[in-house]
């Protein structure tokens, strides 16, 4: 979810106004993935290096994390449509407030499999296969697991998605074309689509235009 500051730069406003309006944009997006029948959206809210951003806007991100994992507890379209929240990151770098609404949200919303919704906060897709080395290496010297046995599903058990089935398709907005530390095991064989548009500007023609994009795609899977 790419280009809250630039959008709101372009307008005029703050770059919490920015924010704001991205975080509403992600209301909408979760209208339109449930209409279509879409089972799993996984968001990119915050990455580890977004830590170096100023203070100011750091703490904006965090109250707007807060407030989102908040609503989510009384969230109609959340419990009526059996939606499954994940935060996937590094919880412990976040405030101790958020890392208990994260908690607890996913806490309660555990037994509901009909949809999925996965939220990345503090994440970084290096440091998710990181952690799954170093559990891994954990779980061998405990003598749980055997060096002969780690296949690509072994790995994919340690990720934070375990459980998930790879991304069919990567969208960005704002016209930039990279993956930014991303899912980057799970994206091996996923489409990528890159759009102009900033995210708090995105229309459901345009997500259209992606997924159309996408079905008209062969995807080999490398045979």
């Amino acid at each position: 979810m790419d280009g809250n500051r630039r959008f709101a730069k372009e307008l005029g406003l703050s770059i919490e106004a920015g924010h704001i309006f991205g975080k509403e944009k992600i209301e909408e997006v979760l209208d339109w993935c449930l209409a279509l029948g879409i089972r799993v959206l996984t968001v990119y809210a915050f990455s580890t290096e977004n830590f170096k951003r100023s203070e100011k806007e750091i703490k904006t991100l965090m109250m707007l994390f807060k407030e989102e994992l908040e609503q989510a507890k009384t969230d109609s379209r959340i419990h009526q449509n059996k939606i499954r929240i994940r935060i996937l990151g590094h919880l412990e770098l976040l405030p101790k407030d958020i890392q208990q609404s994260a908690q607890y949200i996913m806490g309660m919303t555990k037994s509901y499999k009909t949809y999925h919704l996965n939220i990345a906060l503090a994440y970084g897709g290096r440091e998710e296969i990181i952690q799954a080395i170093q559990h891994m290496a954990s779980d061998i010297k405990k003598g749980k697991l055997k060096i002969k046995n780690i296949s690509q599903k072994t790995v994919s058990k340690y990720l934070y998605t375990t459980g998930l089935p790879d991304p069919d398709l990567i969208l960005r907005t704002s016209g930039e074309e990279r993956v930014s530390n991303f899912l980057l095991w799970q994206l091996a064989y996923s489409e990528l689509y890159f759009s102009d548009v900033y995210w708090p500007a995105l229309q459901k023609r345009e997500f259209l235009r992606a997924i159309r994009t996408y079905q008209n795609r062969k995807r080999r899977f490398g045979k």
